[in-house]
């Protein structure tokens, strides 16, 4: 019993400090020039962070060209939920689908020169128009859809009668 204690006290841990070895001399059984947790005994170059601004640069272009192309899915999800009657609430939202898209093309000479420190600007503010084209066309079905846009003959000309329904549905049933 005496001799496996003497063996638990004699073997060291990795864990384990020695606090009764001199100041400033090096604890038994620890690793030659080993610094602490974390230290790396080459430097860092510059070059590593350059190019790591440089990929934050180019994520940050890519967000903003698609950012347009984002909210396409809650546009569509607006215009399920606001319904093809015409009141205020569908009104409101088709005006805000289609404003928009319209304002980011208005500011496309900011957005571009934004998009400047990319290598591929080019690619970019082409996504950034067609996501904004997308949502313009969204809001133009939603009009359409609606019934704001004038689409046949007598909505333009007087003297052409309106087309007749060949029958009204209410509620999925034939009335």
């Amino acid at each position: 019993m005496a001799a496996a204690a003497a063996a638990l006290r004699g073997r060291r841990f990795k864990w384990a400090l020695d606090l009764g070895s001199a100041p400033g001399a090096r604890p038994r059984g620890a690793a030659e020039g080993r610094g602490p947790l974390g230290f790396a005994d080459r430097q860092l170059g510059e070059g590593g962070v350059h190019e790591s601004d440089k990929i934050l640069m180019e994520k940050r272009c890519w967000d903003v060209a698609l950012a347009p192309l984002k909210q396409i899915p809650m546009n569509l999800f607006i215009m399920y939920m606001a319904g093809n009657t015409i009141s205020i609430f569908p009104a409101m939202m088709v005006c805000m689908m289609g404003w928009r898209p319209l304002q980011a093309l208005m500011s496309l000479s900011a957005t571009l020169k934004a998009l400047e420190s990319s290598s591929r600007r080019a690619l970019q503010g082409l996504v950034f128009l067609v996501g904004n084209g997308l949502g313009l066309a969204l809001a133009l079905y939603k009009c359409q859809a609606m019934g704001l846009l004038p689409t046949r003959p007598s909505d333009w000309l007087a003297f052409v009668t309106p087309p007749q329904r060949m029958e009204f549905t209410g509620g999925g049933l034939i009335l």
